[in-house]
């Protein structure tokens, strides 16, 4: 189940700036990646020690160095030195659940974005937190742990198709924000298949435990809608241009990749919708189960109720009753009985009623 607050108790007390991972180890090896190219060359790289990735950075090629496990503060510490970054930057780079937001520090964009998955084992929604920071020729990202979704951005730069490897860092800043945005697309395909299977088994089957699954998708709707709403004011600032890192060539299609969140946001809302509607219809179809019930107890009671009525009267222990000594009292009682209920049936059938 998706946690709506991460653990940050770890910070009580302190000061700002002050550097400690707060939230789960995803990984236990840190793994530097340094990407850097132009229109004519690619290089990747696997480094060892943070620094090795900087000599680049004052370089005419883009240098794209990724960060992938923030458990081990001191390279984060580190590459933020080098760099300049501020304190109260590197504080959130390692703080779990912050949202999604946009600082403009001059020389430098700060990102912070929420990743989704759907989770291997859990089969349920996953954020995983991506920070990114904008220089003017060079884009640094944190990730939790290492994943493929950047990897679709990285073959673009190596097979260099598209204006990626002519264009600036603002350009893969654009790229990687718009991969990640993408992914939302697939999470919400999965979620989208779910609420159909629910929705066909409360129609035919209202059990408790269509009821618990749907419990458990409006949750991580809500826990959607907190994500991408945060993300549309992310979008919304990076594709007005504020800043002079994001040239005006860029901001067309960073408009883009606000298109696509503005899509999302309009599906989750349709799914949460969906899924309110979905709880109307459990009520409803228990509701018209429980009718049905009574509907049947209470015909059943009523063509009892006169048979009743006759065996109660003739079940009375007065001496004088004319009926007693009669041969065919019996039988006559029986018929009587036999052809009340038939009726009484008859009726109920004609109007409907069963």
């Amino acid at each position: 189940m998706p946690r709506f607050v991460k653990d940050v108790s770890c910070k009580t007390g302190l000061p700002p700036g002050t550097i400690i991972h707060c939230g789960e180890k995803k990984t236990e090896e840190v793994k530097i990646t340094l990407i850097h190219y132009d229109g004519d060359r690619f290089e990747e790289k696997e480094l060892t020690r943070v620094e090795d990735a900087f000599p680049f950075k004052d370089r005419p090629t883009v240098t794209w160095l990724n960060i992938a496990g923030l458990h081990r503060t001191e390279i984060i510490e580190k590459a933020g030195d080098i760099v300049g970054l501020h304190p109260l930057l590197l504080e959130d780079i390692v703080t779990m659940g912050q949202r999604p937001k946009v600082e403009d520090f001059g020389d430098y964009i700060f990102v912070v974005l929420k990743m989704l998955h759907d989770g291997e084992e859990s089969g349920e929604v996953e954020e995983e937190q991506i920070s990114l920071v904008l220089g003017s020729s060079h884009v640094i990202t944190f990730q939790e742990r290492e994943n493929v979704v950047f990897r679709p951005v990285v073959d673009r730069l190596k097979n260099g198709k598209g204006r990626i490897r002519t264009s600036g860092a603002d350009y893969l800043a654009y790229a990687l924000i718009d991969a990640v945005v993408d992914r939302y697309f697939v999470v919400l395909e999965g979620l989208g298949e779910k609420i159909e299977l629910i929705e066909d088994n409360l129609v035919a089957d209202p059990s408790r435990n269509a009821l618990r699954k749907l419990q458990e998708l409006k949750r991580e709707m809500l826990f959607l809608r907190r994500s991408v709403w945060s993300l549309r004011e992310v979008l919304s600032f990076l594709e007005r241009g504020e800043s002079s890192l994001i040239r005006k060539t860029t901001r067309i299609y960073f408009k883009d990749v606000y298109d696509h969140a503005i899509q999302v946001i309009d599906t989750v809302e349709t799914f949460r919708e969906m899924l309110s509607g979905m709880l109307d219809i459990y009520l409803s179809s228990m509701s018209n189960r429980l009718n049905e019930v009574m509907k049947v107890l209470t015909i059943i009671a009523t063509i009892f109720i006169p048979l009743t009525f006759i065996a109660g009267v003739y079940g009375m222990n007065f001496k004088f009753m004319p009926e007693l000594e009669w041969r065919w009292g019996y039988p006559f009682i029986w018929t009587v009985m036999v052809s009340m209920a038939s009726a009484m049936i008859i009726y109920f059938w004609k109007k409907k009623w069963f």
